[in-house]
């Protein structure tokens, strides 16, 4: 395989061709040219389709059109070549909030031939740092509100990488120290000479968490890029021009960026971004926009469903639900409070997007859906032999989009033989319609998001307190499961309030907040093998 980057890090730490997947193109729409920049595809051709005045993006900041975004990020990518030395294959850290200038960023990394790195912004400079060395960053863009634990990390790194920063939506833009890109945008011209890139060459790092906590990069080309745009929204969800997307996956997601970025683009729509986006700050934007689609997961349905917040008059019309299962009660709740029949998927980082769903009228309850159009499933037992209709295995799935792991061992666990094995263990019924089981290992599913218990483990033993300490996922009508900790604190240590608050804190103040263990018990020892490993099982029972 080809590439045209100059910067050939990810194309050297491809995985042997043995061990990646088996990718099929069997729908018409799927055959793409050699050569092709999905930023081009999507933004410089909806200009071309006339969508040029069409409003693309609201905040509460401003409102910007198809052109407007089209000249932010082309002024960019000016900066990021002629300023910042971006040579193409490099890779650029992303670091905001849903915002417009994190999307404008997005589209110039990938115009100039880089290759965009999306963090959340809840991270903090430890987790940054594992980023930063496993993709080997050259440069970051981040908002200026979030500089902090960047520069931490920066310092961290020992100025191995991240050698280019650069800020937006700076408060202080006396402060020359720091490079603004913003600011420097402003007189860069809005043209920009497009980089010539191959289809197959990576635009996309995705990074998601390991059960060790170790993160995997996955590799994503820009020929992935617009498969999801092909499959999942044009045969499910189904969109006009006329939609408002509103929802609050951040764009570091790609189940963000795919739903609040790609597919209102691709479909000549419109997307109200939320910088915040909790379930009332939801509800408050679904009425401010008259937003008619929208993507969140479970746990929001759910809260605005039981608190009576949202009802039949709603200007939704099409409701996602990805990142955990969904409850049938919750799918249940919500049309009965909205009369709207939740559109269920499930995606992975590495397959990009969603591959198995259902539109409104394909609903059933209890199941997650039937294999998108474009993409292959079917239930495996342990050797990799495929398993009768009715019995639980592992599920496995081929399309356009598929695993490669940026040099990483695990890469020949997830592929077995040219299948993806997504770690979910499923079920398939007589009428091809797949229901979730459980995951297969020991990953916490919680409101979304994944969660490493060894990653907290590591970090409650950090607590001058803690002398052991185990985390399973514990089921939570809330929230799916929340990550409780089983903990054995050091002789003479009181075990009451303030000690789980001070344990709690310290996790915060470590980790990304949503990790930390919201429940904790005190126990006098941890059930284990006689080789001395913990039973998680019988701690989850």
């Amino acid at each position: 395989m080809k590439t045209a980057h100059l910067d050939t890090f990810v194309h050297d730490n491809l995985p042997p061709a043995e061990l990646q997947p088996e990718f099929i193109f069997d729908l018409p729409e799927l055959g793409f040219p050699t050569e092709m920049n999905c930023a081009v595809e999507l933004l410089d051709l909806a200009i071309s389709k006339g969508f040029g005045e069409r409003i693309f993006i609201q905040c509460d900041r401003f409102t910007w059109t198809y052109q407007d975004l089209l000249d932010k990020a082309n002024q960019m990518a000016n900066v990021l070549k002629n300023e910042l030395d971006l040579v193409p294959g490099n890779r650029v850290l992303l670091r905001s909030a849903n915002t417009p200038e994190m999307v404008a960023a997005w589209f110039a990394v990938i115009k100039a031939g880089g290759v965009a790195v999306a963090t959340m912004p809840l991270l903090r400079s430890l987790e940054l740092v594992q980023i930063i060395e496993k993709a080997q960053v050259s440069h970051a863009i981040c908002d200026h509100a979030l500089k902090d634990e960047l520069l931490k990390a920066q310092v961290e790194c020992k100025s191995k990488y991240l050698v280019h920063l650069s800020f937006f939506n700076s408060r202080e833009p006396q402060q020359v120290s720091l490079h603004l890109l913003d600011l420097a945008a402003k007189s860069a011209p809005k043209i920009f000479e497009n980089f010539a890139c191959f289809a197959t060459d990576c635009c996309i790092l995705a990074f998601t968490s390991g059960t060790t906590g170790v993160p995997k990069a996955t590799i994503h080309s820009h020929r992935d890029v617009m498969s999801i745009c092909t499959c999942w929204p044009q045969y499910v969800l189904k969109p006009k021009a006329s939609d408002v997307f509103i929802g609050s996956p951040p764009i570091a997601f790609t189940f963000g960026l795919g739903g609040l970025i790609l597919f209102p683009m691709r479909f000549g729509s419109s997307v109200a971004l939320l910088e915040k986006a909790s379930p009332k700050d939801l509800l408050i934007g679904i009425k401010k926009y008259k937003a008619t689609v929208l993507f969140t997961a479970p746990t929001s349905y759910r809260q605005l469903a039981l608190e009576g917040l949202i009802d039949k008059g709603t200007s939704l019309r099409k409701c996602v639900s990805a990142g955990e299962a969904l409850p049938g009660p919750t799918r249940a709740l919500w049309k009965q409070a909205t009369g709207i029949e939740i559109i269920d998927g499930i995606g992975t980082t590495e397959m990009l997007h969603i591959f198995i769903s259902a539109s409104e009228d394909e609903a059933l309850p209890g199941a997650t859906g039937k294999v998108v159009k474009g993409y292959k499933a079917c239930i495996l037992d342990d050797n990799g032999d495929e398993l009768p209709t009715g019995e639980i295995g592992h599920l496995a799935v081929k399309g356009p989009t598929g695993c490669r792991y940026l040099n990483d061992d695990r890469q020949v666990k997830y592929i077995k033989n040219g299948w993806n094995i997504t770690g979910d263990a499923y079920l398939m019924d007589a009428n091809g319609y797949f229901h979730y089981q459980s995951r297969t290992d020991d990953m916490i599913i919680s409101s979304g998001y994944n969660i490493a218990g060894p990653e907290i483990e590591a970090c409650i033993l950090t607590h001058p307190s803690v002398a052991e300490c185990a985390v399973v996922g514990e089921p939570d009508d809330i929230r799916g499961a929340i990550v409780k900790a089983f903990v054995i604190l050091k002789t003479s240590i009181i075990p009451d309030e303030s000690c789980i608050k001070s344990i709690q804190d310290h996790v915060k103040s470590q980790l990304a907040p949503y990790k930390y263990p919201r429940k904790i018990e005190f126990v006098q020892s941890l059930p284990r093998t006689e080789t001395g490993k913990i039973q998680r099982f019988k701690l989850r029972q």
